[in-house]
């Protein structure tokens, strides 16, 4: 196993790293159709979760150069649902959005190795989260558990940006060579690594093949695993 040395700061991306954002996403959908139901039932009847997130999928695609804010894409989507069932109605599709977003907090669980991980390197290193999602990790019982949270959202910038990595060494007050970032994306999170010039955690949960020329320098399975290389 290689062992990872000279690291004083860690961050972790947020969704598909810390929580299952697949999974929180489908039932926050899922829950949020069955409010429509309740107030249209004929556009309701035109939409399923498959169906919702293609819209979305299709939004964010148009939207990707115009804002980075995914409340922003997700509303937008809301909106564009109801045209696609031939209702368009801003109001409710406002309300939608909200409903989304309650379902959201209260649907999200750690996996978990995360919790056991987070505190025993916590013991040794600045923990932080860089995140291209809106979810702050104390909605799902890590409260406490980093020194900064950098979120898209509020400060405008996407991984693989290295800006928001420059952020995260300022707030993580270490080298870049001292600096080591963790996530599942090798999109997002390996490339915004290697434009920033910090070393990188490729999490592989599902044991895909790397075929692509982004090559992380590390990689694992699980969190567990990087507390070893770590120790």
């Amino acid at each position: 196993m290689q062992k990872i040395t000279g690291i004083k700061a860690i961050s972790f991306d947020a969704d598909r790293t810390l929580w299952d954002y697949e999974k929180s996403m489908r039932l926050s959908l899922l829950g949020t159709l069955k409010e429509l139901e309740k107030l249209d039932p004929k556009s309701a009847s035109v939409l399923d979760v498959e169906k919702m997130i293609k819209i979305r999928e299709d939004v964010a695609h148009e939207l990707e150069k115009k804002t980075a804010d995914l409340r922003e894409i997700r509303a937008e989507a809301f909106r564009r649902a109801l045209e696609h069932t031939g209702r368009a109605n801003n109001v409710l599709a406002a309300h939608l959005n909200r409903v989304y977003f309650k379902y959201r907090a209260v649907s999200i669980d750690a996996y978990d190795d995360v919790s056991w991980a987070l505190r025993v390197l916590k013991e040794r290193y600045v923990l932080g989260v860089v995140s291209n999602g809106s979810t702050a990790p104390d909605v799902c019982g890590l409260s406490g558990m980093f020194s900064f949270v950098i979120l898209s959202d509020d400060c405008g910038v996407q991984k693989p940006d290295a800006k928001i990595f420059h952020m995260a060494l300022k707030k993580a007050g270490c080298r870049k060579d001292e600096f080591l970032h963790v996530g599942d994306s090798l999109a997002d999170d390996v490339l915004g690594a290697v434009n920033a010039r910090v070393r990188s955690v490729w999490l592989n949960r599902d044991g895909f093949e790397n075929t692509g020329d982004i090559k992380p320098d590390y990689e694992v399975s699980g969190l567990l695993e990087l507390v070893y290389m770590l120790s």
